[in-house]
């Protein structure tokens, strides 16, 4: 191929991609390795390598769309920050007009990378935009979404939440063919795939393209004529479709259309890939759905509370995780607190059903700021006291039940549990809205390798000790799946509990040769 993906500063060249026949054969062969699933092979972990003083699980990104306002950039200001929980180390926004491509990204919170003057420089009526955490590789500006690109068929703009399992072999088979990426970031991949396709029809070789990634993924894809949305075809981000007036817009969740004003329609589907143009919109397929499998810690931790996925609202499920915490674990105590934000919902579930009194035991400092100091043992002692506070008037000479939403190396407990036994708590008993989270992540969450998960390792007794609780429970998987309610005939309740139980719903790797519990 003679015309060349080209970067915003740099330049991608190379070969055709592989043919139609091909393509059909590497997709009977993951079909046959269905079963197969590994902790082991040419995945792409995102995370793995990435530190934080704070033990807490991230969600690699947030995406947003608008489709048809004179003033997208706007409305894509006022997204972002809504789904700012979703990424806090860089932001972008990319507008089509009738100039072509306006785009501004950086390194920062929305507020810090966006300023009036550059919302009134980028003019446009079709917008995508993106907040991102960095997991695997630099923080850096390069890898900043949306990732914008020039090609053969003119300009071509990238945003995505989730994560390409098989991201490091097609970017090997892509280099080998001749392509240079710009960035670490496995959202390239599917631009080289775009521009490689034989098709010269733009749809059709985002289809041919989509079909070749394994993994959890909710893509924005823009040129200058066109916007489309695509989700994996588990389903496994969420991704939703909401109108303002004649405008529609596109997000990660629902809390981004109360923001503006915006009337939720419906989810993305699994598979479907939505396009909208001159002609107006159009729903088509470029997969079969698989087995439904929605990200189980997005109803436990990630998404806000106000946020709706699959219609089923997040405050309401943790709510009844407590409750059906308070079922299977109850405990004697003076006052039930909560590991602020994702464990106060469920706090007040299981005060609710216990009759023990919900109080703000702990209290999260919102202005601590993001730190650019490598995170060191001394910062990592003092940490959670930077980020949470005590009350000591309610937890002193009391006995206390702790609720949070998981356990992951078990340091940030261990911290909290004494911090509350610092303030004078006369017993603190842990409650965890989620089942032992023991297994890696590979569909969009920044988690450690196997080794680093406590719950790997230890017995829930091993784990009381180690975090120093008076006692600990773990909510049942059985108690997750009714508690979130989402399909009760559907296999595993359409979630995706991988990290709990090892169900994978992909393929994770084709060739046993690197465990992840073992580098």
């Amino acid at each position: 191929m003679s015309d060349a993906v080209k970067a915003v500063v740099t330049h991608t060249a190379g070969a055709k991609a592989d043919g139609p026949e091909m393509a059909e054969s590497r997709a009977e062969d993951h079909q046959a390795k269905r079963e197969a699933r590994f902790w082991t092979g040419p995945f792409y972990n995102a995370g793995a390598l990435h530190d934080d003083p704070f033990d807490k699980l991230r969600e690699e990104c947030g995406v947003f769309g608008v489709v048809g306002h004179p003033d997208a950039a706007s409305l894509c200001y006022y997204g972002l920050h809504a789904l700012q929980h979703r990424g806090q180390e860089s932001a972008g926004i990319c507008v089509a007009g009738g100039e072509g491509f306006r785009f501004h990204r950086g390194m920062g919170l929305v507020k810090e990378v966006f300023t009036s003057d550059v919302l009134r420089s980028l003019q446009g009526t079709r917008a995508i935009a993106h907040v991102r955490y960095s997991t695997s590789g630099k923080s850096e500006l390069v890898n900043a979404q949306p990732l914008v690109f020039n090609y053969r068929g003119g300009e071509l703009a990238l945003a995505t939440n989730g994560n390409i399992v098989n991201a490091d072999e097609l970017r090997r088979r892509l280099e080998k063919a001749g392509s240079i990426f710009q960035t670490t970031s496995d959202t390239e991949v599917l631009a080289h795939l775009i521009a490689r396709s034989e098709h010269d029809d733009f749809e059709l070789a985002v289809k041919e393209s989509l079909r070749q990634l394994i993994g959890g993924y909710a893509f924005l894809i823009m040129t200058r004529d066109k916007l489309i949305a695509a989700l994996d075809p588990n389903g496994l981000r969420p991704f939703v479709m909401g109108r303002l007036g004649d405008c529609t817009v596109l997000a990660s969740e629902t809390c981004a259309f109360d923001v503006i004003g915006a009337t939720y329609v419906r989810d993305i589907q699994p598979g479907e890939m939505i396009v909208f143009d001159e002609r107006g919109m159009r729903a088509e397929r470029f997969a079969e759905p698989e087995r439904r499998a929605v990200c189980s810690m997005e109803f436990i931790y990630f998404a806000r509370p106000d946020s709706d996925i699959d219609q089923i609202n997040v405050h309401t499920v943790r709510k009844r995780m407590g409750r059906r915490l308070a079922m299977e674990s109850f405990v004697d105590a003076d006052v039930v607190t909560a590991v602020p934000d994702s464990g106060v919902s469920a706090a007040i579930g299981f005060a609710e059903q216990t009759g023990i009194p919900y109080e703000i035991g702990l209290i999260k400092n919102r202005y601590m700021g993001r730190t650019f100091i490598e995170p060191s043992q001394s910062l990592r002692e003092q940490g959670v006291k930077m980020k949470l506070s005590a009350v000591r008037k309610v937890v002193e000479g009391k006995r206390v039940v702790m609720i949070d939403d998981s356990i992951v190396r078990g340091t940030t407990s261990l911290r909290i549990v004494n911090l509350l036994r610092e303030a004078g708590a006369k017993e603190v008993h842990v409650r965890i809205t989620s089942p032992p989270y023991m297994n890696p992540c590979f569909y969009g969450i920044d988690t450690p390798d196997r080794k680093d998960l406590i719950a790997s390792s230890h017995s829930v007794e091993e784990i009381r000790r180690k975090i120093n609780a008076d006692s600990l429970h773990f909510l049942s998987k059985e108690g997750l799946l009714e508690s979130i309610g989402r399909s009760k005939t559907e296999y595993n309740g359409a979630l995706c509990t991988a990290c709990f139980d090892h169900d994978y719903p992909t393929i994770i790797g084709t060739e046993p040769s690197v465990s992840c519990s073992t580098k």
